[in-house]
């Protein structure tokens, strides 16, 4: 982070998040019912909790029958769909009694056409010549704030102070953050670092600017150019250099986040299954090896393989034991075991696999040494890779099969298969 004003928290480099939409998560919807998924996740390995937003949501202009969680009717008020106020606040309790954070989802630009402020503050708001309110580009339920306004930044963080104070949440997930300016986000993590420390600022935004007030920006670069080589559009040499040119514009220890889906994916673009067919789990194990800190969304774990509604309820429906759990178990697992090859790490694609469309890379700290292998290919390969500098007594970190590499491989995968070893 290039701004001296603030430190990135130490345990995030090596952390994850787990996207938690309350509405659809459980049969109920409420705080208290996922609750009882808490021993799970923790299980799984999940450390960082990021709850789309809880707020009240909107009734005029409201989109379905439960509107857009990103409507947001009163900044400082429980979703009452969702539970009570103290019912969130034993959620925390617990999520921290297990040794997990917990971050809630932040709207900054807009509010619902209703929101208490157009009432006892209208000037909060962008008004027409008219004086009435105008929404925010073409979302139709929500109207645009005015940032220009200093009391209304005030007001705003206020706002999110509130949350920190009286529930003592651990951070925010800034929705669309680049549409608020930058200086209103520095300005917010000063005041509420005073509140608690080590709070967790994640931004959707590619501006690498951002990263003077956010410690993790997201990827959609990334996800739109390896979509576009499962769909036979681009080479994966070019989704590589991609990356690689979009990374060298972001400060050198910014942090992203990888994913496979989200929120907005799921619902508006289609599952990762939808996407990525048989690469689905050899792109999470590369959102969740490679430099990032991975996303992953409520359900993938079953995996569930449908969209669900945005605007009204949708229940996932959990299955006992969900079929991904020991998966992600894994992968997680990995980067704590491994914290500190993650967090001084030296990532280095295999150049000469990339054109036989094999994803492979190591990461490398003194004598430990991570190799991943991705076979993206429709078909079984056999390959024998050379690996640069890479030697030694390794395990399959899935299979626990013990395997030596001097330099060379036998890579025999089927499609959309993937190998990782640990040394």
């Amino acid at each position: 982070m290039p701004s001296s004003l603030f430190t990135q928290p130490l345990f995030l480099k090596s952390s994850n998040f787990y996207e938690v939409n309350i509405r659809q998560y459980t049969t109920e919807g409420t705080f208290n019912a996922f609750a009882s998924h808490l021993p799970r996740l923790k299980n799984m390995g999940v450390q960082i909790l990021w709850l789309m937003p809880i707020h009240p949501i909107g009734l005029i202009n409201r989109k379905g029958f439960l509107g857009s969680y990103y409507s947001v009717k009163d900044y400082c008020s429980v979703n009452q769909e969702y539970g009570t106020a103290e019912d969130f606040k034993n959620l925390v309790l617990e999520v921290h009694a297990l040794g997990m954070k917990i971050i809630i989802d932040w709207v900054a630009n807009h509010a619902a056409w209703d929101n208490v402020w157009t009432t006892t503050n209208p000037d909060f708001f962008v008004q027409n010549e008219e004086g009435k309110f105008i929404n925010a580009y073409d979302w139709d339920d929500v109207i645009q704030i005015n940032h220009s306004n200093p009391a209304q930044q005030v007001a705003m963080i206020k706002a999110m102070d509130f949350w920190v104070k009286k529930f003592d949440i651990d951070g925010f997930r800034a929705d669309l953050a680049h549409l608020t300016p930058l200086p209103f986000w520095k300005n917010a993590r000063l005041q509420l670092s005073s509140s608690k420390k080590d709070l967790v600022w994640l931004a959707e935004t590619e501006d690498p600017h951002y990263h003077d007030a956010f410690d993790v920006s997201y990827t959609w670069q990334w996800m739109h150019h390896i979509e576009l080589f499962v769909k036979g559009e681009k080479p994966l040499r070019d989704c590589i250099t991609a990356l690689e040119t979009i990374n060298k514009t972001f400060p050198e220890n910014a942090l992203r986040m990888y994913f496979t889906s989200n929120h907005d994916e799921n619902s508006w673009n289609g599952t990762e299954y939808e996407k990525y067919g048989i690469f689905a789990e050899p792109l999470a194990v590369f959102s969740c090896l490679y430099d990032s800190v991975p996303l992953i969304y409520s359900g993938q774990e079953i995996p569930n393989k449908k969209r669900l509604q945005f605007f009204d309820r949708d229940t996932i429906g959990f299955t006992k034991e969900p079929a991904l759990h020991q998966f992600y178990k894994k992968l997680l697992s990995l980067r704590r075991l491994y914290k500190y090859v993650f967090e001084n790490n030296e990532f280095v694609f295999i150049e000469n696999l990339i054109a036989k469309n094999i994803l492979g890379f190591t990461i490398k700290k003194n004598d430990n040494c991570i190799v991943v292998l991705l076979n993206l290919n429709n078909f079984r390969v056999q390959e024998h890779i050379l690996i640069k500098n890479v030697e030694g007594n390794f395990t399959n970190f899935f299979t626990e099969q013990k395997v030596e590499v001097y330099e060379k491989i036998i890579f025999n995968a089927n499609a959309g298969s993937y190998v990782v070893l640990v040394k």
